[in-house]
């Protein structure tokens, strides 16, 4: 029985051995880390936001490819058949032809022949008759070109269609910056639930510790039941807090792997802590500017002034004439009789000059041009308003800075005094000079101190990070003096190797 044992005790640890070593080769994949640049390229890469904003850029490049064609000639092929029906009678007064309608039509008048009446009841007989013309058959194929040589609305609609190129730009811009900011707050959202649950979690365990302790002195006597109950209460209380933890940890990560464009049942996991940033949170204040140039609603404003500008100009160009040079090569043939046979085919070409000067359109040209001026207007004013509400902001912002930067420094030092007391409170507990409240109280303190420091450091990132989008000066990791962008995919993650992207042409 005992060798038995001891066999199943060997086999038991050689499948521990396999399984840990087969975990330990599966770790570079099933354990791949990232960091917030990580995530930045991530999402910049793999979000579907972006690449929205990206191909709207293609589409509105194809549009102004669409304008730019109706400068360059149109050429068309075309064919035409037509089937008399009913040919077209003729009716024609021909001196001398009485037979076509001529004649004298003076029925009272005399002549030399004795038979003038007559001659003249022939001619309106012939006159009333008429004469049928055309034939069966029509046909007509060829070319047609056309070119416009003078056309102002055109040249001022690519014009504009440059301003909406860069319009859609920068509105990508916007979307980036967004989505940055985005990433960030749900990181820092992220880094917040973990490093809180781990903060109630060594609460729970220093109420489990209490209550362990209490256990046993209970079991010898020297504690009553009432402390154990106490102890237990204590500690069931913190249970809650630490699933509305987990919750909150799970919904950070599912809210941060949506917005990086990847599945939320990625096995990618985040590194980081909140307590590193503040190593550098100093050098970041002292840094802070108030330049909002290149704030993006600014920048969109600006824009979309100047198309609407460009539009003005485009509905004051439909008072121009335009010209265009037209040619045609045509074949015709007419027939009588079935329409497949008896072609007789005939070319014949053409070129011209066309020349339109519009006058008058019920002053609907006026409209446009008017509504088009008011709309300037209108983002005149806009411009206005938003600048002092960017600016407003932007002071807004670097006082909610500095104001959770004094928050760090003062809960980083009630944090210190916090571990502190608890330190005493926990001597004095363990020889009997204060009691369990005392201790409790201790560690509720350090607990809420230790929270809150994190929360002030959070509260600052996210502070920070609305700045900068404010600012407008958001830049991606890795691409601040480099010309090609890294975008990581799981595979770069999972085995090493990377892959390089061309550099756009500019």
């Amino acid at each position: 029985m005992g060798i038995r044992y001891k066999r199943s005790i060997i086999a038991v640890s050689a499948l521990t051995v396999a399984g840990w070593l087969t975990a330990s080769a599966q770790t570079p994949a099933d354990s791949a880390e990232v960091s917030l640049d990580d995530c930045l390229r991530i999402a910049l890469s793999e979000s579907p936001t972006l690449r929205v904003a990206d191909l709207d850029i293609v589409r509105v490049d194809y549009s102004r490819k669409e304008t730019l064609a109706q400068l360059l000639p149109q050429v068309s092929f075309g064919g035409q058949y037509s089937r008399m029906v009913a040919k077209q009678v003729a009716y024609m007064n021909m001196s001398g032809f009485p037979g076509l309608g001529g004649g004298s039509t003076d029925e009272g008048g005399s002549g030399d022949s004795g038979d003038s009446g007559s001659t003249s009841k022939a001619a309106r007989r012939g006159s009333d008759t008429g004469i049928k013309m055309g034939l069966d058959n029509s046909f007509q194929v060829g070319f047609n070109a056309s070119v416009p040589i003078i056309a102002p609305q055109i040249w001022q609609a690519l014009k504009l269609s440059d301003a909406q190129i860069a319009t859609t730009v920068e509105q990508a811009r916007a979307s980036r910056l967004n989505l940055i900011n985005s990433v960030k707050s749900a990181y820092y959202a992220y880094l917040l639930a973990r490093e809180s649950r781990q903060v109630i979690g060594e609460s729970y365990d220093m109420a489990a510790l209490t209550h362990d302790i209490y256990v046993k002195q209970h079991a010898v006597g020297s504690a009553s039941e009432y402390d154990v109950l106490r102890t237990s209460v204590a500690m069931k209380n913190i249970e809650p807090q630490i699933t509305q933890a987990d919750i909150a940890i799970s919904r950070a990560r599912m809210q941060l792997f949506m917005l990086m464009g990847i599945s939320i049942e990625s096995p990618l996991r985040i590194n980081g802590s909140l307590s590193e940033y503040e190593k550098t949170m100093y050098d970041d204040v002292m840094r802070l500017g108030s330049d909002y140039s290149n704030n993006s609603q600014l920048r969109l404003n600006t824009l979309q002034t100047e198309a609407l500008r460009r539009t003005v100009k485009m509905n004051r160009m439909s008072w121009w004439p335009t010209l265009s040079l037209s040619a045609s090569y045509n074949w015709t043939s007419s027939s009588d009789g079935s329409p497949f046979k008896n072609f007789r085919w005939n070319p014949y070409s053409v070129v011209g000059l066309n020349l339109s000067f519009p006058l008058f359109q019920g002053g609907a040209r006026s409209a446009r041009i008017r509504q088009a001026q008011i709309q300037v207007k209108q983002a005149e004013f806009q411009r206005q308003d938003l600048e002092h509400s960017v600016a407003m902001q932007v002071e807004l912002a670097k006082d909610n800075v500095m104001l959770n930067v004094k928050q760090i420094a003062s809960s980083g030092e009630s944090v210190g005094q916090a571990e502190r007391a608890h330190d005493i409170m926990q001597q004095s507990f363990e020889i009997g000079a204060a009691s369990y409240l005392d201790l409790r109280d201790s560690e509720l303190a350090l607990t809420n101190s230790r929270l809150s420091y994190i929360q002030s450091i959070y509260n600052y990132l996210v502070a920070g990070a609305e700045l900068e989008l404010l600012l407008g000066n958001a830049v991606v990791p890795g691409e601040e003096t480099s010309t090609v962008s890294f975008k990581p995919t799981f595979k770069t993650l999972f085995t090493g190797e990377t892959t390089v992207d061309e550099p756009a042409a500019k």
